[in-house]
């Protein structure tokens, strides 16, 4: 299903105009938004056998009860927001995933790791063939790993409501995990990025929803249509809203359609419900 929906939003021209290869922005230390994030977000680094680190930022459910399982959703940032600082990237879609009346809502984990500034969550970049290596870059295994360390760690995780999304460079990072590992994840939300059409088989285990803006010239909204076309030809549960005159920000918008998060936090491994 393609879904096209009509979006509103002031200084959508400027938005469009930010490339997510960017140098990221001086002063994020500063940013008032970020400041107000990282008293949400618990700043945290997994550390690997070998010594590598991956800094990343998590919050717990913003309401507990006694024997309740919590759904665990990991967000994979766009190539702007690399670095070391473990704040900038929270920079895009952080504030909505963990707004007050979102959180009463759905009580859950939500993860934000931070790719090293010359790393890439994908094998491949957007500019290549989209062919999945065999093995995943580093900062991908270790966001693979951090994953079963908090599976361990966290006693009150429902593994059956595991999440991943992402956007631009961690929407590519979305479908390539999805490719890597469909037995992890109960649904996929996977933003302006593009993946590998030949994992379409492993992806049709979970249900994906894609969206794109149609005048994205930094990552062409073909990618999208490319990877829901071919999952649901595997026989897979795949959707995709294109926003007209959206440009490369469609992050923007996702999160302010209730249907997004409604529709994710129903989807449990093995079970899923269409959109």
């Amino acid at each position: 299903m393609i879904r096209y929906m009509l979006a509103s939003l002031p200084g959508i021209v400027a938005l469009a105009l930010a490339a997510p290869g960017a140098e990221p922005g001086r002063g994020a230390q500063q940013d008032p938004k970020l400041a107000r994030l990282a008293e949400v977000f618990e700043a945290r680094q997994y550390k690997d056998a070998a010594g590598r680190v991956l800094p990343y930022r998590i919050a717990g459910p913003a309401r507990r009860e006694t024997g309740q399982k919590y759904p665990l959703l990991v967000f994979l940032h766009g190539a702007g927001e690399r670095g070391d600082d473990n704040l900038r990237q929270l920079m895009h879609c952080a504030a909505e995933l963990a707004a007050p009346e979102v959180r009463q809502k759905y009580p859950c984990y939500l993860v934000f790791p931070q790719c090293p500034k010359d790393g890439w969550w994908s094998s491949f970049k957007r500019d290549e063939n989209n062919r999945m290596a065999e093995s995943p870059g580093d900062a991908l295994r270790l966001t693979m790993e951090l994953i079963q360390s908090l599976l361990r760690e966290l006693g009150d995780v429902d593994a059956d409501r595991v999440y991943i999304g992402g956007l631009s460079m961690g929407g590519f990072g979305t479908w390539e995990l999805l490719s890597r590992r469909p037995e992890w994840f109960a649904a996929g939300i996977a933003i302006c990025g593009g993946g590998d059409p030949k994992q379409a088989a492993s992806i049709a285990k979970v249900p994906v929803w894609a969206f794109h803006g149609d005048r994205d010239n930094v990552v062409k909204p073909e990618q999208s249509v490319v990877m829901v076309e071919a999952v649901k030809k595997a026989g897979g549960n795949a959707q995709l809203t294109i926003y007209p005159g959206v440009g490369h920000n469609s992050w923007e918008y996702v999160f302010k359609d209730p249907k997004v998060l409604q529709w994710l936090f129903e989807q449990r491994r093995n079970s899923a419900k269409g959109g």
